[in-house]
């Protein structure tokens, strides 16, 4: 079967030759092609979809061209559920009752199935998308936002989650816009089954940090991603008592004198600094904290490294660490003993990479 690529890394359509084929078939010209049992032909169409990603329906590319070949195609295709559940859907300044229809279509195609869908909002109102997904609000379990319209006051428009029931994990991105209080009203009261959150271009100072680790939902997150100005990260894993992974970016120059404390669920760390290296502090990110199930750490842009802190913290954490990666920016007084005090410390150390090619502020 010949494809092409449309729009797009993944996007694979039915490519002319296969229209030809499938029109002759309908002529009474049986193709290889319209031969095949459903079966088959379901496991094609497959294929064509993205393998990764949520992808928009589009009338030129699977899975919506799948259903304009022929009729026995589009039968096949409208009864699979699972071509239908990873859409992303846009508020666009045009044809907007267009979009809607067709969204609709599509979101009903995916017949009750846990939905993965990707929002983005051009303007500055998320009533229309939030209309549109009402009837199918308990199937959403991954949702990405998209803030698109760059910055708005504060008290702009948001969408609200709360109601979102079967949602899991939750990813927020802008394409500029970095002011936390124009989604507060996304992050300060989540779902009560939301594991994970991911915010991206988006500072979160310490007040409003707070204000939304205040809420309850929080403390059931085991998942957290954030980008953070001035605050001790370890300060807020006394908020999430679950949490299990933590990647925080951002700018670590308030050294608070916190108690100490321990938290017996994290299991992976992941730390960027922003500063340039002689702007830095020691932020004293190791020095009350205790993490007794410690399995992953990765730190990269802290300037430098506080060895004898973090060994302190190894020692009195006793925990599993198996992994310890050190990214660019972060500046060693003696690499090759510090490596290997770590390796005579931590029997369950099994993997120690130095990698100057890990840079970016942030993380994959």
């Amino acid at each position: 079967m010949d494809v092409d690529m449309h729009n797009g890394p993944g996007q694979i359509g039915v490519s002319y030759r296969d229209l030809q084929l499938a029109e002759n078939s309908q002529k009474g010209s049986p193709s290889v092609v319209s031969r095949l049992p459903t079966e088959i032909l379901a496991e094609i169409f497959r294929y064509c979809v993205p393998e990764s990603g949520n992808f928009a329906p589009e009338p030129h590319v699977a899975p919506m061209l799948l259903t304009r070949v022929c009729r026995r195609w589009r039968e096949i295709a409208v009864d699979m559920p699972d071509l239908w559940c990873r859409l992303r859907l846009e508020d666009a300044y045009y044809n907007w009752q267009q979009r809607a229809f067709c969204y609709d279509l599509c979101l009903k195609r995916s017949q009750g199935r846990q939905l993965t869908l990707t929002l983005e909002c051009h303007g500055d109102d998320w009533a229309e998308l939030q209309c549109l997904l009402q009837p199918y609000i308990d199937q959403i379990s991954v949702l990405s936002l998209g803030y698109l319209w760059g910055n708005i006051p504060n008290g702009g428009a948001s969408l609200e989650v709360t109601d979102f029931r079967a949602l899991k994990e939750l990813f927020i991105y802008t394409n500029g816009f970095n002011d936390i209080w124009g989604v507060m009203p996304t992050v300060s009261s989540l779902p009560p089954n939301l594991r994970s959150i991911k915010v991206k271009h988006m500072w979160f100072y310490p007040y409003g940090l707070l204000q939304c680790f205040d809420h309850i939902t929080w403390a059931h997150l085991t998942d957290l991603e954030i980008k953070i100005d001035s605050l001790n990260s370890f300060r807020l894993l006394r908020r999430v008592p679950n949490l299990s992974s933590l990647t925080v970016s951002g700018r670590f120059t308030m050294r608070e004198n916190l108690e100490a404390f321990t938290h017996a669920n994290l299991r992976s760390l992941r730390i960027s600094g922003h500063l340039k290296l002689h702007d830095m502090e020691n932020p004293g990110l190791f020095t009350n904290v205790t993490l007794p199930n410690l399995h992953a750490v990765e730190v990269r842009n802290i300037g430098q490294w506080l060895h004898e802190e973090f060994k302190e913290f190894l020692i009195r954490s006793e925990c599993p660490l198996e992994s310890l990666i050190f990214g660019s920016g972060v500046v060693m007084t003696n690499q090759q003993h510090e490596l290997a005090e770590y390796a005579t410390l931590l029997p369950s150390l099994n993997s120690v990479v130095v990698d100057p090619m890990r840079s970016e502020f942030y993380f994959d």
